[in-house]
């Protein structure tokens, strides 16, 4: 994996890539498998490599947003009931590569869309999420999430905020949790089939965790990213241009 070309650029970004992820709440996978895509990485290895690293990063980001006390425990766990199983599953499918790219780049508009801020508005008036529909959006975003190789924070913050579920840090606590859970999920259901980690996954774990570290702490107070997050909206467009046209 190391082997790719212009690794050590790929080595620079990555850092910088899960700093503003997890200043806002997120893991980072969409943002590590456009990375990956862009720098030819073998399919293979994309989708093991991004839920362990959302596993760090999403942690981190977690433990500093838990800490402000942003966390909703009732919202967490109406997601997270039918996310858990179905992640497991879809981390058990293997598809085509030409068919995982388009996907893939589709969910990657919704991580576009958020480093653009479209749904970076949120709702004084907050309404009760009723456990049904918590239990459908949980469980189909649990399956792209382990089907595709992202912890589905991406996804799950713009619904929150769109359906006026939680408030912006609140939405961020609970995705980064949910991404932690999905991508445990995910990955032990890759696992199961035979799927293993290379040893170079570790130290991009290391790596990504400087970030991570790093915009956890600062998203979960106050800080503005805006012209980083413009910069990483467009390396996501590339890469988004790539999958479909590749």
């Amino acid at each position: 994996m190391l082997q790719t070309e212009n690794i050590y650029i790929f080595l620079i970004i990555l850092p910088v890539v899960s700093f503003l992820y997890a200043s806002v709440g997120h893991g980072g996978a969409s943002g590590y498998l456009a990375l990956m895509a862009l720098f030819s990485f073998a399919p293979e290895n994309m989708k093991p490599t991004a839920l362990l690293l959302n596993l760090f990063v999403a942690g981190i980001s977690f433990y500093y947003y838990y800490k402000e006390g942003f966390f909703n425990k009732k919202l967490f766990i109406s997601f997270a009931m039918a996310s858990i199983p179905l992640a497991f599953i879809g981390g058990m499918i293997e598809i085509d590569a030409s068919i995982y790219k388009k996907i893939l780049a589709v969910l990657l508009i919704f991580a576009i869309l958020k480093m653009l801020n479209v749904f970076g508005k949120e709702s004084q008036s907050i309404k009760e999420l009723k456990l049904w529909q918590g239990l459908i959006v949980g469980g189909i975003i649990g399956f792209f999430s382990g089907l595709i190789g992202i912890g589905g924070g991406i996804i799950l913050t713009p619904v929150i905020l769109l359906l006026h579920w939680g408030k912006m840090k609140e939405a961020a606590a609970v995705s980064a949790l949910f991404i932690w859970v999905n991508s445990a999920s995910g990955l032990i259901g890759q696992l199961s089939t035979g799927v293993t980690l290379e040893k170079a996954s570790f130290l991009l774990v290391a790596i990504a965790l400087i970030g991570g570290v790093l915009g956890g702490y600062y998203g979960s107070k106050k800080i503005n990213n805006q012209n980083l997050q413009y910069i990483l909206a467009l390396v996501l467009m590339i890469a988004c241009a790539k999958l479909f046209f590749t």
